[in-house]
């Protein structure tokens, strides 16, 4: 017979619990019966100690006994005394599997401070009345587990063989058919496949210890094959394996295990089951969600590559080619598949997400588990006709007022995994319609509105961002600019002046959490005759009687004259928007975008950002970080203190002199000869934000002195920013507009 006739099976139940030996009896009798040894070499430490009785942690009341304890570089004894004569107590054999916990006091039970030693069967807890004490032994205890050599399972073993036979078919053939272990089972697994800890907790709460968790999946696997309702079922052992990442390899083998069919390597009956499918479509799953270990990865490539050969023309073949093409991209996720991408992974099919676009347009963008923001937001440019554009855009998380620009390797797989956890907590909840999280492409740093095309995308897609950054205060510009703004977007929308025309409100047009002051230093000009006329009949008696006529009779949307009825501001305010719109009779409506983003261009809070972060003292012992808030505007970046509007510090782009990580959550500017140590936990976001203001080649960047906190938006009183009131340039646009 040759080396392939050792077999090795399952561990399983020999019979009832009485008719075999106890665990403290199984151990013992493993070490010879004999005192402890005074001039042992392999000793240790050796000393008194307080052994908790056995089982004392059901029975608390009973008081913990001195004995001589001695541990060696294979066990640790237990005797009555330390002569040679002296009984034994027990023992336990050391491996590289025990594990150490402690020292820890438990003042309520003994008051004493104990390290407790966990082994196959049982566990032994060492207590003391000196903390100094039950660190020696904790610390001798962790020595001499970390020097043995490591324990294999029996399945790791035949891992190695199988590879050894790598290419001998019928020899690999011969260990699956030798070794039920390998294959498919319907009985329960009383034991992990690899090497697992004995006695350590798992962290968070309703878990248990590693290897009892490891026999809980192999159950939740089994009960797929009838489960009404996999996804969530797939869901939550996923979620236990990203929550306890040395179960992720464990797995990775029962599903092999479970996928290689009742005799062996798969055959025919296995693609007849649409149940164990099941255990194929979870596999796909954990394939594009973790990446396995070296030993296991390569038996799994293995497994699926005996089975494309042994069913080429199957769904299981598919499969295998599936899982095979996914496991060579995955980097490991954030979180784990939600049930949409679940469901679609179960069919080997691409994911939808919808991206929006400024103005109210939306794409729909086939993605996979590992497609990430930045091949998003290209195939998206792409699709615009962007790519020679100037300007750059990002994707971005956005709910109501609230967006976030994505890193550009963030996987978006995990962006729709958490809007759907967040669904499902706010699912009790009275949300606005608007609250939904979502998903969509705007501009990323500064603007350049210079050169654009009237024929492409490119311009209504920033006119139409300028316009829903303006509704929302960033930036907060002068009177002026507001109305020449307001006035432009009309004639883009509706073109020339009509007071019949249907109009959308004041407050869409202009924002209303800051409407448009008027400066009670500067008198208002008095508008045109035509604009005053008109201001009279918007208030006019007989208009309104009009209104509500036509709207008991259902009748047609708003005109020119409900602007200032329905909007914001006053009537000067609508006279001075409805007066600059009529002058602009004439003007394109490329043309009339155009001017508008110029406006916006000249608004140095112009997609302007803060982040909340914490600044790190450079010098040693500097003191505790400090909370600051961080904004990034168009021509300059401040640090302010909550609450605050005069910035601590103020730095223009042009004194930047590097912008650099410095660690998972830290980021490093180097101004002048002095540096600035900033963390976040999106110091990604914000490399790559005052990265694209650095690179701004606009000469309207100062090179020296810090531009005043204007730069950045703020919803404080605007009489605290004066140089907000004053236009920040007349383009040709703005003085046609103005009176």
């Amino acid at each position: 017979m040759g080396p392939l006739d050792v077999t090795l099976t399952q561990p399983g139940r020999s019979g009832p619990v009485s008719d075999r030996l106890q665990s403290w009896e199984e151990t013992r009798s493993l070490i010879p019966e004999k005192g402890p040894s005074e001039d042992d070499p392999d000793v240790v430490v050796k000393g008194w100690l307080y052994r908790e009785p056995r089982g004392g942690g059901a029975r608390p009341w009973l008081p913990p006994r001195r004995a001589w304890f001695v541990l060696t570089r294979d066990s640790l004894d237990q005797f009555s005394s330390s002569g040679k004569g002296a009984r034994r107590l027990g023992s336990l054999v050391l491996t590289s599997l025990c594990s150490v916990t402690g020292p820890e006091r438990r003042p309520k039970e003994t008051g004493l401070w104990s390290v407790t030693v966990s082994g196959r069967k049982h566990s032994v807890r060492l207590c003391s009345p000196r903390q100094a004490e039950a660190e020696r032994w904790g610390v001798a205890l962790r020595e001499v587990i970390a020097s043995m050599a490591p324990l294999e399972t029996p399945t790791q073993l035949l891992l190695r063989d199988i590879q050894e036979s790598y290419g001998d078919p019928e020899a690999v053939a011969l260990i699956y058919r030798r070794n039920p272990i390998l294959r498919h089972t319907s009985g329960a697994l009383y034991a992990p496949l690899l090497p697992l800890p004995y006695g350590v907790s798992a962290p968070g709460p309703g878990y248990a210890p590693l290897r009892e968790e490891a026999v809980r999946l192999f159950l939740a696997l089994q009960a797929l094959e009838g489960a009404r309702r996999p996804g969530p079922l797939m869901q939550g052992v996923l979620q236990t394996c990203r929550d306890l990442p040395a179960l992720r390899d464990e797995l990775f083998l029962q599903l092999a295990k479970q996928t290689s069919g009742p005799a062996g390597p798969p055959g025919p009956p296995a693609t007849q089951d649409p149940a164990a499918l099941r255990y194929w479509q979870l596999l796909t799953c954990m394939s594009c969600t973790f990446r396995p270990g070296g030993p296991v990865r390569g038996h799994l490539l293995g497994h699926l590559e005996r089975t494309e050969q042994a069913l080429p023309d199957s769904e299981l073949a598919e499969y295998a080619r599936f899982i095979r093409k996914a496991l060579g991209r995955t980097r490991g996720r954030e979180l784990v598949p939600s049930l949409a991408e679940i469901s679609a992974l179960s069919r080997r099919q691409e994911l939808l997400c919808t991206v929006h676009c400024p103005g109210g347009g939306a794409c729909p963008v086939a993605i996979d588990s590992h497609t990430t923001a930045g091949e998003v937001a290209r195939e998206l440019v792409g699709r615009l006709g962007l790519t020679r554009s100037r300007n750059a855009f990002a994707l971005y998380e956005q709910r109501g007022p609230q967006e976030r620009a994505l890193a550009g390797g963030t996987l978006v797989a995990d962006v729709l995994t958490r809007f759907e956890n967040l669904a499902v907590e706010e699912a009790g909840l009275e949300d606005p319609p608007d609250s939904g999280w979502r998903l969509c492409l705007r501009l990323h740093g500064p603007l350049h509105p210079e050169g654009l095309s009237s024929d492409g995308h490119e311009l209504p897609f920033l006119f139409e961002q300028a316009q829903a950054l303006l509704l929302r205060g960033r930036p907060s510009p002068p009177d002026d600019t507001l109305r020449a703004q307001a006035a432009l977007r009309l004639r883009s929308l509706h073109r020339d002046f009509s007071p019949r025309a249907p109009l959308p409100r004041l407050d869409r047009l202009l924002p209303t959490s800051a409407p448009p002051r008027e400066d009670p230093l500067r008198p208002v000009p008095r508008p045109p005759r035509s604009a005053a006329l008109l201001a009279g009949a918007i208030w006019s008696p007989a208009l309104a009687k009009r209104r509500a006529e036509r709207a008991r009779r259902g009748g047609a949307g708003r005109t020119a004259g409900s602007v200032a009825r329905e909007g914001g501001g006053g009537a000067g305010t609508a006279a001075a928007v409805l007066g600059g719109w009529k002058r602009l009779r004439g003007m394109g409506r490329a043309e009339a975008m155009a001017a508008y983003l110029a406006l916006a261009a000249q608004c140095p809070g112009f997609g302007a950002a803060r982040y909340d972060v914490l600044e790190l003292s450079t010098e040693p012992g500097g003191g505790a970080p400090q909370k600051l808030c961080l904004g990034l505007g168009a021509k300059a970046m401040s640090l302010s203190r909550p609450g605050e509007t005069q910035p601590v510090h103020s730095v223009s782009y042009g004194r930047v002199a590097a912008c650099q990580l410095m660690g998972p959550h830290t980021l490093a500017l180097r101004v002048g000869e002095s540096q600035l140590l900033l963390q976040s936990p999106q110091v990604e976001e914000i490399m790559q934000l005052v990265n694209a203001y650095l690179a701004n080649p606009s000469p309207a960047r100062p090179s020296s002195s810090p531009p005043p906190c204007q730069d950045l938006p703020d919803t404080s009183p605007p009489s605290q920013h004066p140089g907000l009131d004053e236009p920040q340039g007349q383009s040709g646009c703005l003085g046609q507009l103005q009176d």
